[in-house]
């Protein structure tokens, strides 16, 4: 029998589905509207009714609910899922090396049917595109090509040539465009970059510096080998992690100091994170 309450909430778009364990050992179960006038937020409304009925102590609509009653929440939510699905995301930019700006547009060759000639592609999620001015490429020891420039190590041991460094001026200069534009989430994907980190974090770093709220480095997002796959993951994540980030301060607002070890969201990978982990690319099957 446990001293506090212990909540599991499944917060869809229609509904949200509650499962509580009170001090006593009693079992609550409540299923409210996600979307209702009379309330702010359907998992805060249910933790308050919970609560409330069941100490005996009014909660009022709209009050703060004291967390030393609460011993965790664990949450599921589709709140990604829905703004994927009906392109209600936060509007970004994409960055890539200069070349390369229509390489997420032409991507492979997945699709459900191989031999369908009305091929039709899938929305992109960015409405501008910064090219950069760098270029890196493999170390290659059995390469008869004689290539000039400086090689580094990758995370991975990896050895690589630094062709061509970023042009920081052109690239600030273009940044501070789309800023101007109204765009605060930038989504960063060069190649080679799920081993040579350092030119998407200093891209990141000079956005931070810009005012971009939302900055979602590929190498950091899914640091894997292959750039279009992982390039589509870190606009997924630049898109939607706006989303959940405001879904996640409005949840905590109605609590009195809800921190990250009271609550914990589902991931797409059925795994559990605390709030500060809970990003865009991994929130899209955490309701499903």
């Amino acid at each position: 029998m446990g001293e506090k309450f212990k909540f599991a909430i499944d917060r869809g778009g229609t509904f949200t589905d509650v499962f509580a364990i009170c001090p006593s050992g009693k079992v609550r179960v409540l299923k409210l509207l996600s979307v209702d006038e009379s309330y702010v937020d359907a998992p805060r409304e249910a933790i308050r009714r919970i609560i409330s009925e069941e100490t005996g102590i009014t909660i009022g609509v709209g009050e703060s609910i004291d967390t030393k009653q609460i011993e965790w929440i664990r949450m599921g939510t589709t709140v990604a899922t829905n703004a994927l699905l009906e392109r209600r995301g936060e509007p970004i930019a994409l960055v890539i090396n200069r070349g390369f700006r229509d390489l997420l547009y032409i991507g492979n060759q997945t699709r459900p049917d191989i031999f369908d000639v009305e091929i039709r592609s899938p929305e992109l999620l960015y409405s501008e595109v910064i090219e950069v001015d760098c270029r890196v490429i493999t170390k290659q020891d059995s390469s008869t090509l004689t290539i000039p420039g400086e090689v580094v190590t990758g995370t991975t041991r990896e050895e690589f040539i630094i062709q061509e460094d970023i042009n920081i001026d052109t690239l600030k200069q273009n940044l501070i465009e789309v800023f101007n534009k109204g765009i605060r989430s930038l989504a960063v994907v060069l190649l080679h970059s799920y081993s040579m980190t350092q030119h998407e974090e200093v891209i990141g770093r000079l956005a931070e510096d810009i005012g971009f709220t939302n900055i979602s480095l590929s190498s950091h997002v899914m640091p894997m080998i292959r750039i279009v796959p992982r390039g589509h993951t870190a606009c997924a994540d630049a898109y939607l992690t706006p989303c959940i980030k405001e879904y996640i301060k409005g949840f905590a607002a109605g609590f009195s100091d809800l921190n990250q070890s009271n609550i914990l969201f589902m991931q797409s990978d059925g795994g559990l994170t605390p709030m500060g982990g809970f990003t865009g690319c991994r929130a899209i099957l955490s309701g499903p």
